[in-house]
């Protein structure tokens, strides 16, 4: 019992250690933006430390990033998102441009997803 324990938690060391990739920061992001009463979709570039507005929610860039030498990689992006007459954000945190139901917005209104980091 003891063996498989240590065997256990050795792979759990491990794979720590590998799940560290090397990043890139962008300069900004592209958003898609999917409002679900009318079904238009609006592509939002936005720079770092920037705001976007569509329809009543605003959304703003904290920071951007993706694999080293691989802009077209996968994208992380930190992100917080407004709405009009709400005082908190209706989302703060990462999305992944690969896996957007991983931490998704909940919101009865708007889908909002990560496309890819921008590079200049």
């Amino acid at each position: 019992m003891l063996r498989v324990m240590v065997f256990f938690l050795s792979l759990v060391l491990a794979s720590a250690s590998i799940a560290q990739l090397a990043t890139t920061n962008g300069t900004g992001v592209t958003v898609r933006a999917l409002d679900k009463l009318t079904g238009k979709v609006s592509d939002l570039q936005i720079g770092t430390r920037q705001s976007a507005t569509v329809g009543r929610i605003t959304v703003t860039a904290n920071e951007c990033r993706y694999p080293d030498g691989n802009a077209a990689g996968e994208a992380y992006a930190s992100l917080t998102i407004t709405e009009i007459g709400k005082d908190a954000p209706v989302y703060q945190g990462w999305m992944i441009a690969s896996s957007p139901a991983l931490n998704p917005m909940d919101h009865q209104r708007y889908d909002v997803w990560v496309l890819r980091c921008t590079t200049s």
